[in-house]
């Protein structure tokens, strides 16, 4: 009983710190509603197309932090789930989940936010940098070859997805179930620019 409370705060904590969506903080703070100009999204790449480099800049300081404070509350509540050899911090899972979730349908924002998938890197790391870190490296690949921001998300989502059952990194069901998770919020959220990757519509980023 004492577990499934601390899950439930873990869970609430994460929500609450993923709902600061920095994008609509910074985007006010320079007086535009980031949901109302570019792409929509209240996330990096639109704040780095609308409000430019030093906006973004917070934003990606932002979504990161509140992706790590999130999971170190997690870690403290201590709430672990063993397989053999294999352990996981089901509270440092359910707390970073909420923070992407947060991050996505803020309350303090009408539940109108980005689409998660910087927070949800964060969040990786705090669980297995390894993971995170060839996430990264085959984002960056995607956008030197192609420059759609896009379809870098989605393609290192994937991988993610795929790479997460793969025994040696030594996570449970657990793990899996929340990489699961991730990937269809971020996929989902990235709806609009799947139909625009296939049109040829999508927009590239320029360097």
């Amino acid at each position: 009983m004492m577990d499934i409370l601390k899950l439930f705060v873990a869970l609430a904590a994460g929500y609450f710190l993923g709902s600061l969506n920095t994008a609509v903080i910074v985007g006010k703070i320079y007086g535009k509603d980031i949901r109302s100009h570019g792409s929509k999204s209240a996330g990096l790449t639109n704040t780095l197309r609308v409000l430019g480099k030093s906006a973004a800049m917070f934003v990606l300081i932002g979504d990161i932090l509140k992706g790590i404070l999130a999971c170190i509350i997690g870690l403290l509540l201590g709430v672990y789930f063993y397989s053999g050899e294999m352990m996981d911090s089901v509270s440092l899972l359910v707390a970073g989940a909420g923070a992407v979730i947060g991050h996505n349908w803020p309350v303090y924002f009408k539940f109108k936010g980005g689409k998660g998938a910087l927070t949800a890197v964060a969040v990786l790391f705090m669980i297995n940098w390894m993971i995170a870190l060839l996430c990264i490296l085959f984002f960056i690949f995607i956008i030197a070859l192609t420059r759609y921001v896009s379809l870098g998300t989605i393609s290192a989502t994937m991988l993610i997805a795929i790479i997460s059952f793969i025994p040696v990194f030594g996570h449970t069901l657990y793990f899996n179930m929340f990489i699961s998770l991730i990937t269809f919020i971020v996929i989902f959220k990235h709806r609009g620019n799947i139909q625009r990757l296939l049109s040829g519509t999508e927009n590239k980023l320029t360097f």
